[in-house]
């Protein structure tokens, strides 16, 4: 299957339907994903990027079917890791010397990976190839989100092919973005800048401004996952910057995970305390034991403030909750107020060792929180609400 991008611009890659779990079960892909490799036929012909490993047989017999695979002149890798690498070794070992085109630790990457030494073609930032009247142009794009990472521009065509930024995994038909649900697409953009791109933000914007100094036309964004952008790409460009800039929304979410329901209770109350003083505010509430624990980070993402809370459970948190402290420590958001609560039983650390975790990645804690002893009475639930209250307007400064 091929499908022809703009003139001699042909997307050569696999449409996975099935895949619910990505990075290994660290993301979810509720709406599947693609692996985008391009092949341009000028007077050379160069192949960028390929498929995951599992499809790798499929990849390279469709391939032949476009073009004698011997025509292939350059193998462009603008990241190594085995989603878009995975079909290289069953590719090369039809056309072993075809050159590689990488940046230094792309081949430290790929030699890592399949332990074989190929024909490697270092390149760095502003770096040339020709392909007859019309040239690829390199960018490196280190840690965005590997350090191997880069960018490549066809000149003429004016297409960027973006690798992993301004892409999402999102499996459609289409293949473009002016043909699909566009609800279905800002979601799984988000979700994807949230969860992956977020630490790497101050780069974003970075590598951002320095592609747009170079005052290059941009007609269409080639992304290694997802749907390509032929239609005002500039709008994924623009959300980037935008999110890259310590973003917020309107909203408080409130995150927890509960044993015999006190802390739900908690959670609740505290959520329409927020509601009763702040009529314009979002509030979101999830259960982590039964959400999608990469929805919730890309809750939190969007949230100007956050409650979490846990019961104590042998002087320590359940286990959901430890999860997702440990995922956004890792994370490094910015600009977001927090505060933590929960029932106890005896020794009632929960609150404590929240609040240690929320302030060791990044946030601002307006208080200590706030806990309950067993089920909350009528005299606690009163206090949630209060408290539920005080923080919509600490929320708001």
């Amino acid at each position: 299957m091929s499908i022809r991008v703009k003139n001699n611009i042909h997307w050569v890659g696999k449409i996975d339907w099935e895949l619910r779990k990505f990075h290994g079960d660290e993301y979810s892909t509720n709406r599947g994903s693609t692996y985008n490799s391009y092949l341009i036929i000028e007077n050379k012909v160069a192949l960028i990027d390929t498929v995951w490993k599992p499809f790798s047989k499929e990849f390279v017999e469709n391939l032949a079917q476009l073009i004698d695979l011997h025509k292939i002149d350059f193998i462009v890798v603008n990241h190594a890791e085995i989603d878009h690498s995975g079909a290289l070794p069953e590719l090369m070992q039809h056309i072993p010397d075809t050159p590689i085109y990488c940046t230094k630790n792309g081949v430290k990457s790929l030699k890592g990976h399949y332990h074989q030494d190929w024909n490697f073609k270092l390149i760095k930032t502003g770096d040339r190839l020709s392909l007859g009247q019309k040239e690829l142009v390199f960018v490196e794009a280190p840690m965005l989100h590997w350090p191997d990472s880069m960018f490549c521009y066809l000149t003429e065509d004016n297409v960027l092919f973006s690798n992993d930024a301004f892409g999402q995994h999102y499996a459609s038909e289409y293949m473009f973005n002016d043909l699909v649900d566009q609800s279905e697409l800002f979601d799984e953009c988000i979700k994807y800048y949230a969860n992956i791109l977020t630490p790497f933000s101050p780069l974003v914007t970075k590598k951002i401004k320095e592609v747009l100094s170079f005052n290059l036309p941009l007609d269409i964004i080639c992304t290694s996952h997802g749907i390509i952008w032929r239609d005002k790409p500039e709008q994924i460009v623009e959300r980037y910057l935008k999110w890259a800039g310590n973003y917020q929304e309107n909203q408080i979410t409130v995150i927890y995970d509960t044993m015999w329901n006190g802390t739900r209770v908690m959670a609740e109350k505290i959520a329409s305390g927020i509601s009763e003083v702040d009529k314009e505010v979002n509030v979101k509430l999830f259960n982590l034991a039964k959400t999608d624990k990469n929805d919730v980070i890309t809750e939190i993402f969007k949230s100007k403030a956050i409650l979490m809370g846990s019961p104590t459970i042998n002087r320590g948190i359940l286990v959901s909750v430890a999860g997702i402290l440990e995922e956004i420590k890792g994370l490094q958001f910015k600009n977001k107020k927090a505060a933590a609560f929960g029932c106890y039983g005896w020794s009632g650390e929960s609150t404590k060792i929240i609040s240690e975790n929320l302030k060791a990645a990044g946030f601002e804690l307006v208080d200590d929180g706030i806990k309950a002893m067993w089920n909350p009475d009528i005299e606690n639930v009163n206090k949630c609400v209060e408290y539920g209250s005080a923080f919509a307007d600490k929320a708001r400064g």
